[in-house]
């Protein structure tokens, strides 16, 4: 093998990472070696128009450069018979890093986003609890507070995966549904202790505040894990959309239960049956029956570049990226195959692994201009590993569409051109 060669970790031109890190620029092709040579035989340097006078100052609240404001969340037309519901999907395609910035973390509303004044919200405790509780806002923030990095998924998300044809969309389109963030506020189990919760409760009963008065139930055993009352995404106040002032989260678990401009927790002896754990937010099987309160998001991975209506320009090495996540723990290993999954390269996971987090994952691969399908494949701390398409159906047949984690497969064209297929 010559110096320059490319050592394959897998069929279709998947590239030993290592090898590639050995080999630097010369790995790369002509793709980045060729634009360094360029610009060190062009050197010609012009001072450009942004660095010969002061822009402006300081501001009250930080914008984004007016160059990437085609990264933006998109949302469906509006519906006249479901006013204020729908939901707007993240720019995954655009995005790096784990922390979905806040201006463009998915949506998903059933009635509106209400105007609430802190000031005059309240959220209450009752039900089967020792002594029934009120807290305002400020109430809130003088507790002591917690700060963990979690995703929240929709479990409709990627549901168009379960169609009979596979949908000419992007990673937004078909995906947008998930984003990840810092999430700050209180467990949940230190009002519930301070509440003090009868013996016979076993399920909590959250309702909003929004025209919809979104309600659903939770096991008290995950209301004393891991659930926060949270008050604070990425730093700043949860924004209107995402519940403010305060909205209930449940990591890991599908994202309607983590009900938003939360002012209700109920203690039961049994889930309340809410609209919309009954109407909603169910699994379909084969014989129409339908299971209920399968809450945990399954493991799941996407490449994001390439992906869906992109296009390759040239032949050479590309950096395959994606994300994976899980509801049942950490990401542990993501594999990737160009040959639709006839072989398979582990890909490198480049982000410290938390549990129900976001990863990050990269794999080179080299494209000679044939034809390729891309599929990501991701395994969690548990053992989890990501299903495909026809294991998920052969499953729960094609009546039910959430809680979709199959393996997403890209088709890549003689042209460069990429697509959504099915595999």
């Amino acid at each position: 093998m010559k110096k320059t060669d490319l050592e394959k970790a897998a069929g279709n031109g998947l590239i030993n990472r290592r090898h590639l890190l050995q080999l630097g620029l010369a790995g790369l092709g002509s793709g980045v070696a060729s634009s360094v040579l360029a610009a060190e035989n062009n050197l010609k340097i012009e001072i450009p128009g942004w660095s010969k006078q002061p822009g402006p100052g300081a501001s009250a609240y930080g914008v984004r450069s007016g160059h990437t404001e085609f990264m933006q969340r998109s949302a469906g037309a509006p519906n006249p018979l479901y006013p204020g519901g729908g939901a707007s999907r993240s720019p995954l395609q655009h995005l790096q890093g784990t922390i979905t910035p806040n201006s463009l973390h998915f949506e998903r509303h059933h009635a509106g986003i209400p105007d609430i004044d802190p000031a005059g919200h309240q959220l209450v405790i009752n039900g089967l609890v020792k002594q029934p509780l009120v807290f305002s806002y400020e109430d809130l923030l003088k507790y002591p507070m917690v700060s963990r990095i979690y995703f929240l998924e929709c479990s409709g998300n990627s549901r168009a995966l379960l169609g009979p044809n596979p949908p000419d969309g992007t990673a937004q389109s078909i995906h947008g549904l998930v984003s990840c963030a810092e999430w700050t506020g209180i467990p949940l189990s230190t009002l519930l202790e301070e509440a003090g919760v009868e013996d016979e409760a076993r399920w909590l009963a959250a309702v909003g505040a929004d025209a919809a008065s979104m309600g659903r139930s939770i096991p008290l055993n995950k209301a004393h894990d891991d659930v926060l009352i949270a008050l604070f995404q990425n730093g700043e106040p949860v924004r209107p959309e995402q519940g403010h002032p305060m909205r209930l989260f449940v990591p890991g678990w599908e994202g309607n239960v983590s009900v938003k401009w939360l002012t209700q927790l109920k203690l039961t002896r049994e889930p309340v049956q809410f609209r919309d754990e009954t109407s909603k937010y169910t699994d379909t099987l084969p014989d129409r029956s339908s299971e209920q309160f399968t809450f945990p998001m399954g493991c799941k991975s996407l490449i994001t570049s390439p992906s869906g209506q992109m296009s390759l320009n040239r032949q050479g090495v590309y950096q395959i990226n994606g994300m994976a996540w899980s509801g049942g723990g950490s990401i542990s290993r993501v594999e990737v195959s160009a040959d639709g999954g006839r072989s398979w390269a582990d890909a490198a996971i480049e982000s410290n692994q938390s549990e129900k987090a976001l990863a990050r994952f990269s794999i080179p691969w080299q494209w000679s201009g044939g034809d390729a399908i891309l599929q990501s494949r991701a395994t969690d701390s548990l053992g989890n590993v990501q299903p495909t398409r026809e294991a998920i159906l052969a499953d729960r047949g094609r009546l039910s569409f959430y809680h979709n984690h199959c393996i997403q497969s890209w088709a890549v064209n003689g042209n460069g051109e990429v697509r959504n297929t099915y595999a």
